[in-house]
């Protein structure tokens, strides 16, 4: 049976490698770029398309551009979005232009989300969370989709390079409220090249990997616009607390959202997958099992920046030094600082969104 990724279902993917291979990434090479960020070092970040021509326009300081989109259906975020946003950063701070649209048309058509709501939750939430998670403003280039009349101009001349049977082999279903969601988003992703043609960089979860499959076969299939295929760049998941391989809503005792009560993210943490021994005995002479640590994954994936400190606490619970109890409280004093910071950033660029740059439309 075909494998399909589905970027609006709850499906987990259980094999990365495979995931590389059935669908015909690159494997993530962290000497292709400068200065890399915390998740890229680390091997979070795995996989991409087209990373090489990212790479030499980073390099040769050619012009390029980063671009992502906000789906304001939800009033918290999750540690997804956090390690889009310090993507879009590395990249923003190695010369993209960096172009954040809120998908607001999409959000309407597949979550049921009024465009109205749509904006108010955008504007009083998910642009502050951005900012607060790193986002230059003065750098960056806001749109709502439901006002970019060249995106949806170009989203029904795309719509006539796509078959139904192609729809349905890259999503599994198709759906009017995705298929529309899809051409839209297409349009989006090539937007930057409407006005200039360059290379662009999409950073993503892996299961959006099928919108940047749509949008590379309508490339293909305009050749006469001379469009860059767009670049693509893929992280892993957040693994749930309870050690599934990635945090859900649906099991809410391991998931951690952002922003959330810190007492009771204290106690999921607490309440995690450990990778201690049965006994404190077994432990002082074998040593933790670290891949199996859940607490040990979200302080490498997001609350230790610096490897050495990183390596060190790896040396010490691996050695039976450190303790598991010890880890998670670690873990709960580092995740109360990222937090506060977290919300006070919300709060502050809730005070900046009258100085954001939004495309104005005709």
């Amino acid at each position: 049976m075909k494998k399909i990724i589905d970027p609006w279902g709850s499906g987990l993917l259980e094999d990365y490698e495979k995931i590389i291979k059935d669908f015909g990434l690159e494997i993530f090479d962290v000497k292709l770029f400068p200065e890399a960020n915390r998740i890229m070092r680390r091997g979070v970040v795995f996989a991409g398309r087209d990373l090489k021509i990212i790479s030499d326009a980073i390099k040769k300081k050619k012009k390029y551009y980063v671009l992502s989109g906000i789906m304001p259906s939800n009033e918290k975020i999750h540690f997804g979005t956090k390690m889009v946003v310090e993507n879009i950063k590395y990249f923003q701070e190695h010369g993209a232009e960096t172009y954040i649209l809120v998908a607001d048309l999409e959000a309407a058509s597949t979550r049921g989300v009024t465009l109205k709501e749509a904006r108010k939750r955008a504007l009083d939430f998910h642009i502050p969370a951005y900012v607060a998670l790193g986002l230059d403003i003065k750098k960056t280039t806001f749109y709502f989709q439901s006002e970019n009349k060249e995106v949806m101009n170009n989203a029904y001349e795309f719509a006539k390079k796509i078959t139904l049977n192609e729809f349905k082999a890259i999503y599994g279903s198709a759906d009017p409220g995705k298929i529309m969601a899809s051409i839209t988003q297409a349009a989006d992703v090539l937007y930057p090249q409407f006005k200039e043609r360059m290379p662009g960089i999409i950073p993503v979860g892996v299961d959006q990997d099928p919108h940047i499959r749509l949008t590379r076969d309508v490339v293909r299939r305009v050749k006469e616009r001379r469009l860059f295929l767009p670049s693509s760049l893929y992280h892993k998941y957040t693994p749930s607390l309870d050690g599934n391989i990635k945090m859900s809503k649906s099991r809410p005792e391991s998931c951690i959202e952002l922003p959330e009560d810190i007492s009771l993210v204290k106690k999921k943490i607490k309440n995690a997958l450990s990778g201690g021994r049965d006994t404190l005995e077994e432990h002082r002479k074998k040593g933790a099992i670290i891949e199996k640590d859940m607490v040990f994954e979200l302080m490498k994936q997001h609350l230790v920046e610096d490897d050495r400190e990183l390596n060190k606490i790896y040396n010490d619970y691996k050695s039976g030094k450190m303790t598991s109890g010890e880890l998670k409280e670690l873990a709960c004093i580092k995740m109360e600082k990222f937090m506060n910071n977290f919300v006070k950033g919300v709060e502050k660029a809730r005070k900046q969104i009258g100085r954001l740059k939004f495309v104005k439309f005709k």
